[in-house]
């Protein structure tokens, strides 16, 4: 009897997954569950808030006395000042036709609803935050569906562009959708993708990979200077993303730069799993990672300090690495670099739409069916939390202009998609997003909790001020959580473009503090407002840190790969998991 009870549950189990992975098919791994409970939180919080109500009953009437005046105004022949005015950062009405009538009030009466939207979906009493940040959102995507400027019929710019080609940007416009949708039905790459191949325009520092395991390969970079520093670099870039946005092309590449300058650089490129990487958890990806190219690395370079560096998700992983081996009195790390990585996931950033109870259980699911969870499904959220430029933009410039947007190297790096094992990825976001366990001192490695505090190598941190990834704010934390002197800078630019960011990149600024471990603290935005604000890249100023913790007589480089092993190059760089599709 309990057997055969037993037995129904697991095939009900099996059933109910199976629904769920169905569901998320449609739904790009969006739980339809979760965006039901936000709009169910919303609807009865603001049915019982009666004086909610009533406020945005009275700011319809007055918006519409007001607009109907400026209406009066703008009829008359007058050219009366706009109502409200644009969003900083929204660029949709900016150009000259959206001044004038008719799209003039067009664009008024639209801007007007945002805001009555805004009004409604924030602020309810007793909403939690996570729900009305899900409603506001969502309010926000749906407004844009219905956007003047994403209307042909009602876009000055299309309407003008189709009167004088008359309408041949139109079928130019369907033939680029009809070629990007036969793409995308056959698996293949954008337009223009193949003018920057891996190995041939991009990528294409010369190196060695020297080791190699199920999860990684480890990249030898080849010295370009007849002595280099004593301290090694070893990278660690994100698992959800190919490592060469570090190693574009030759003009752009942070790994370039480094050698160059004398720098023996390691790096870590990671496997593209598929199904039968599912039972890899975190702990693989951290033992088979950083921990074993550590092992690596000091192999070449016994007894030598080894400046890590960590990229996003890479530098989370990394901190967790430095954490175990500092535990242990593991004192290989010389320093730590943390490029856009968080530590504290207490306040995500954007991506937080995307996480809660509701939504993990339901992608734990979708990726239960397939054993990873697909690097289309991840693609879709990024482009909805960048809807305006990833999305409506492209089809107004694409599909109703009719002009093809060029691709170059970080756009073709950005197609290279990847894919994350189900365990992992359920781990990371159980783990880290729900409960921040990390911070929290739940998070175990071997049995035992891991506490930052017990780095004690020097951190260099970078946050990057449009950061919609790891928001520079939340990147900051680490000054309050590890017990040792850090660097904080923060760049212009976005959670990739603010990271390559060559040294002599037109349009960079940053901000630096620098702290020692026993200096006060400095919330971040006391930083912000009165550290000043310098011209240029990043990159010098780092580099310039890594040499003032580096010895400063050089040395013949040392040879490829770990000595006595054979063969020392298993494969010339970039190697052969980075080609995985």
């Amino acid at each position: 009897m309990n057997d055969g009870l037993n037995q129904f549950g697991q095939d009900a189990h099996f059933t109910d997954r199976m629904l769920h992975a169905l569901i998320g098919r449609w739904t790009s791994g969006i739980s339809p569950y979760a965006l039901a409970l936000a709009g169910t939180d919303w609807l009865l919080h603001l049915t019982a808030s009666p004086a909610k109500r009533h406020e945005l009953a009275d700011n319809i009437r007055n918006n519409s006395l007001r607009y109907s005046a400026w209406l009066a105004a703008m009829s008359g022949g007058g050219a009366p000042p706009p109502i409200i005015k644009p969003l900083p950062g929204d660029e949709r009405f900016t150009a000259t036709d959206w001044q004038v009538w008719p799209y003039y009030p067009v664009q008024q009466a639209f801007l007007l609803t945002e805001q009555w939207w805004r009004h409604a979906t924030t602020d309810v009493r007793g909403m939690t935050p996570h729900h009305e940040d899900v409603v506001s959102f969502t309010a926000r995507q749906l407004l844009d569906m219905v956007s003047p400027s994403n209307l042909p019929w009602m876009n000055p710019e299309v309407l003008n562009r189709t009167r004088k080609e008359g309408g041949l940007n139109l079928v130019r416009g369907f033939l680029n959708w009809q070629e990007d949708t036969m793409r995308q039905l056959a698996g293949q790459p954008p337009v223009g993708v193949e003018d920057f191949r891996v190995g041939h325009e991009l990528a294409v520092t010369p190196g060695s990979v020297i080791h190699r395991n199920p999860l990684m390969e480890l990249i030898q970079y080849a010295p370009t200077t007849g002595t280099v520093y004593r301290e090694p670099v070893l990278i660690c870039p994100s698992w959800i993303m190919k490592y060469y946005i570090l190693d574009l092309r030759p003009e752009n590449s942070l790994v370039r730069y480094l050698v160059e300058r004398g720098h023996t650089v390691y790096m870590i490129s990671w496997k593209n799993p598929g199904h039968g990487e599912r039972h890899l958890g975190m702990e693989d990806y951290l033992r088979l990672g950083p921990l074993e190219a550590v092992d690596q690395v000091a192999a070449i370079h016994p007894e030598i300090p080894i400046h890590s560096v960590g990229y996003c998700l890479g530098g989370t992983l990394l901190s967790i690495a430095a954490a175990t081996m500092a535990r242990g009195g593991d004192q290989r790390l010389g320093s730590m670099t943390l490029l856009a990585a968080q530590v504290d996931f207490s306040e995500p950033g954007e991506l937080d739409l995307f996480i809660d109870e509701s939504q993990v259980t339901f992608l734990e699911d979708v990726m239960w069916a397939d054993g990873y969870l697909d690097a289309r499904k991840m693609a879709g959220a990024f482009q909805l939390l960048r809807s305006q430029d990833l999305f409506w933009s492209r089809l107004l410039h694409d599909y109703l202009l009719g002009e093809r947007s060029p691709v170059f190297d970080l756009m073709a790096w950005n197609a290279d998609t990847t894919r994350m094992p189900a365990r992992m990825h359920s781990d990371y976001l159980r783990s880290l997003f729900l409960r921040n366990d990390l911070v929290e001192g739940r998070y175990e490695v071997d049995g035992q909790p891991v506490h930052l505090g017990d780095i004690k190598a020097p951190v260099f941190a970078v946050g990057t001020q449009k950061d919609h990834v790891a928001p520079w704010q939340s990147t900051y934390k680490v000054h309050r959580l590890l017990r040792t002197d850090v660097t904080f800078l923060l760049t212009s630019g976005g959670h990739n473009a603010g990271i390559v960011s060559p040294a002599d990149h037109p349009r960079r600024t940053h901000q630096i503090i620098a702290r020692k471990a026993t200096d006060p603290w400095v919330p971040a935005e006391r930083f912000a407002e009165t550290a000043p604000v310098e011209a240029g890249s990043w990159w010098p100023v780092w580099e310039r840190w890594l040499r003032d913790r580096s010895t400063s007589r050089r040395q013949p480089p040392p040879a490829i790969g770990v000595p006595g092993r054979e063969p020392a190059e298993l494969a010339p760089a970039p190697g052969t998991y980075v080609l995985e599709s």
